[in-house]
Formats: structure tokens, C-alpha cells, sequence
């Protein structure tokens, strides 16, 4: 009898050690800077060393890299490398909408004047580009002449240095741009897109889940979306704390950008489920983005 109670003794004492031992789940997220970071920040900020921020053209080496558990990215950029095998991860949710404005310092600018001038967007053979330009079309104002730069920022530079020039440039470029030029006027590409398909935004940022983070861990998953759509429904019902949170992650420059910045870059959470068809809409504007074809069945998370 002293034998086995030693020895149930010493099981539950191995069972205590190995419990104490176990530490929870840490899920690890990366993310371009900016205004899709700004989706998880509330999330982010209890646990800052689970998140990176890299440059939006470094984020496709996310993928390969396959160590994240999510990535936020663009919905083409992840849709494109999943039909090509060069990523396991499934869209789990969209959770930015468009945060693309027509913007100019012209006195009394209209968005009919697009029609009789030059813009400037940024990033040729973007969906970014072909979502805007497909948007003038169908409300029929599409452009004299279109030019083209880098990056919002340099179309940001553009307009601050330019009273003429009628720019496509995003938040929360814009609104430092607003800070050091009061007389710019700007007009959001959602208010177009609308008119042209009925939906209110077109899916531009994901939060995309690793397939091997989905097996092994189903739970962990389906709690982190619950929290992730937590964090951007704050970007809403308590934008002062997510603007707290963006400065001490370093996503944005000041309390003062955040504030104004972020009611401004259509973040809402839908699941892939509900957001599939607005998917197919955006990936039918210019299919080349998305790889060629619209994405597969298999790549929402939770299709069945």
C-alpha cells in the first residue's frame, strides 16, 4: 500500500511539473506598418513581441517564410500565392475595406474635375490602381490622362507640393497631409466604388491563418479571430485607445495622425465566409491580381 501511494504520489507530482512547466500557445502575427496594422493594434498591444512589421513589399517573405500564425496582407497578394503553392495560408477574414482617396489643394475641387485632368495613383498594376481607374469608368469619370508614382506616400509628396495636382493617395498619408495643408480637399474612392458595384468598400487587407496552425491548434485560432475582430471593432467604439496603442507599437508618428487617420481606413472585420462574394467583386475587377482566376473554394477558412 506504501508502494502505491508513492508511487501515485510521485505520477501526480510528474503531472504538476509537467502543467507548470507548459506554457500557453503564443501566437505569432506579422503585418505590413500602416493602416493594416491598425486592424490588431488594440490586440497587439497586450503582447508586442508577438508582432512584426515589416514593409509592404517584404510581406510575400512572410508567407514562404511559413513561421507566422497570421499574416494581415492584401486579399490579392495572399489569393495570388496560394493558387501558385507558394503559401499554406487561407483567408480567415477581411478586415480593411479601402482607405484610397481622391485628394487636391485646387480651390473648390470636385471629383468632375478628374474628368478634364491628369491624376496621379500610385502603384501601376496594382489592385489598388485597377480598383480606382475601374471606379471612374462605370461613374463616368474617367480621366484626360493618368500618370503613375511609387507609393502613397510619394503621391502624398506630390500633392503637397503641387497646387494642381489631383492624386490617389491613402490614409494615413492623408491626413498628414491635411496637417501641413489645410486647403486639401479629398474624396473617398469608397464613395465611387459604391456607386459602381453596391458594395461598401472592396476588399483590399486579410487576415489570413497557416494551415498547420489550423491543425494543431483549431481552438487557438477561432479565439485569436474572436479577439482580432474585437480589435477592430475598437477601431470604431474607441478610436482614442486604438490611437494610444498605434503610437506605442510605432504604426503611426503621433496621437494627433491616429486620431483623425484611423475612422478613416474602412477596418471592419467579416469572416471569409461573409466576405467571399465582395472577394470575387475586387478579384473580377482585375483577375490578374488574384493569379488568373478567383480563389478557390479551399481557400476560406472554414469552407466546408
Amino acid at each position: 500500500m506504501k508502494k502505491f501511494s508513492a508511487l501515485l504520489l510521485s505520477l501526480v507530482l510528474a503531472f504538476s511539473a509537467v502543467a507548470q512547466d507548459s506554457e500557453p500557445y503564443q501566437v505569432k502575427v506579422s503585418s505590413p506598418n500602416g493602416a493594416p496594422a491598425l486592424s490588431l493594434a488594440a490586440l497587439a498591444e497586450q503582447n508586442p513581441e508577438n508582432y512584426t512589421y515589416v514593409a509592404a513589399e517584404a510581406i510575400s517573405a512572410e508567407f514562404a517564410n511559413n513561421t507566422a500564425d497570421f499574416i494581415v496582407a492584401p486579399v490579392n497578394a495572399g489569393a495570388k500565392l496560394y493558387k501558385m503553392g507558394k503559401s499554406t495560408y487561407k483567408l480567415a477574414a477581411v478586415v480593411t475595406w479601402g482607405n484610397l482617396y481622391f485628394a487636391s489643394q485646387k480651390k473648390n475641387f470636385k471629383l468632375k474635375d478628374i474628368k478634364k485632368s491628369e491624376i496621379t495613383l500610385f502603384g501601376e498594376n496594382t489592385i489598388n490602381a485597377s480598383v480606382a481607374l475601374a471606379a471612374l469608368e462605370k461613374t463616368k469619370l474617367t480621366a484626360k490622362n493618368v500618370a503613375y508614382l511609387g507609393s502613397a506616400a510619394a503621391t502624398q509628396s506630390l500633392l503637397l507640393s503641387d497646387s494642381g495636382a489631383i492624386v490617389l493617395t491613402a490614409e494615413p498619408a492623408l491626413t498628414a497631409a491635411k496637417m501641413k495643408n489645410p486647403k486639401i480637399t479629398a474624396y473617398p474612392l469608397n464613395d465611387l466604388f459604391k456607386k459602381a458595384t453596391g458594395f461598401s468598400g472592396f476588399a483590399q487587407a486579410g487576415l489570413f491563418v497557416r494551415a498547420e496552425t489550423i491543425e494543431q491548434n483549431p481552438h487557438i485560432v477561432e479565439d485569436f479571430l474572436v479577439r482580432a475582430e474585437e480589435s477592430c471593432k475598437k477601431c470604431k467604439k474607441d478610436v482614442a485607445a486604438v490611437a494610444r496603442a498605434a503610437v506605442a507599437l510605432e504604426i503611426l508618428p503621433s496621437e494627433n495622425i491616429a486620431l483623425s487617420a484611423i475612422p478613416n481606413c474602412a477596418i471592419r472585420f467579416e469572416s471569409a465566409q461573409e466576405a467571399r462574394k465582395q472577394v470575387e467583386a475586387t478579384a473580377n475587377i482585375d483577375l490578374k491580381q488574384f493569379g488568373g482566376v478567383l480563389p478557390a473554394d479551399d481557400f476560406y477558412y472554414g469552407e466546408k
